[in-house]
């Protein structure tokens, strides 16, 4: 189990690093500075496991979670991008029940310098046609709750469904359904923007966050309710 250090965790670490990387966006530079990478890592993971800690409070299914098995490489792959730089300055992390794949959908944190950081919850991916067919028809069936979710006033306060969508709502749902604009949808997700200097206080940070993740509790639980039956490709 991944233990608490005594140090209080240091954001400032965190966002250092990354900015410097985001100025030196070089493999060169990167391999110079494996130390700090890893003194950085450190305190992402440290910080992961504090909202383990504190999101298992009210979502035990994400206790058994290893940070280091939730965050994404910061090496891009480059083979079919227009952009070249090799790095994506930014620690990225997704907590579910099933760890960090996208599916069953859980908790989502970015950690980028220059206020582009953010929490958020739901189906980031697009690609898994399967998974958007069984969202849309549950939303086609299971409207009401659905608004229900999205209208709750505490929630409509910070978040606005977010994700890919098509021009026209597609072939085989109807086109006045109550929920159309959402079956356009292929991907439904929340963001929650944080600010550097929100990140300064380690433990107003880990407050706040914790509490937007309580609030996006019933929308992946509605998500995964529709995704209960999908089986995700194995590599």
């Amino acid at each position: 189990m991944h233990k608490r250090k005594e140090q209080p965790i240091n954001t400032k670490i965190i966002l250092e690093y990354l900015s410097a990387l985001s100025r030196n966006n070089n493999r060169e530079w990167y391999h110079e500075h494996k130390e700090e990478f890893q003194k950085a890592n450190a305190q992402f993971e440290d910080l992961l496991q504090a909202l383990i800690w504190k999101i298992g409070k009210f979502d035990s299914s994400i206790l058994h979670n290893k940070p280091k098995d939730l965050t994404f490489k910061i090496v891009r792959d480059t083979r079919f991008s227009r952009d070249k730089l090799p790095y994506n300055p930014a620690f990225r992390a997704h907590i579910s029940s099933k760890g960090k794949r996208p599916v069953p959908v859980g908790y989502y944190l970015m950690i980028k310098p220059d206020n582009q950081s953010f929490v958020g919850g739901g189906l980031f991916a697009d690609m898994f046609k399967e998974a958007t067919t069984m969202i849309r028809d549950y939303i086609a069936h299971n409207g009401e709750e659905w608004e229900t979710i999205i209208q709750q006033r505490e929630f409509a306060t910070y978040f606005t469904v977010k994700g890919t969508a098509l021009k026209n709502v597609p072939a085989g749902y109807e086109k006045d359904h109550p929920q159309a604009a959402y079956l356009k949808f292929k991907s439904w997700h929340l963001e929650y923007p944080i600010k550097d200097e929100e990140l300064s206080d380690t433990e107003i940070f880990l407050t706040k966050a914790t509490e937007l993740f309580h609030m996006i509790k019933p929308f992946n639980d509605y998500l995964n309710n529709a995704l209960a039956d999908l089986e995700m490709p194995t590599r």
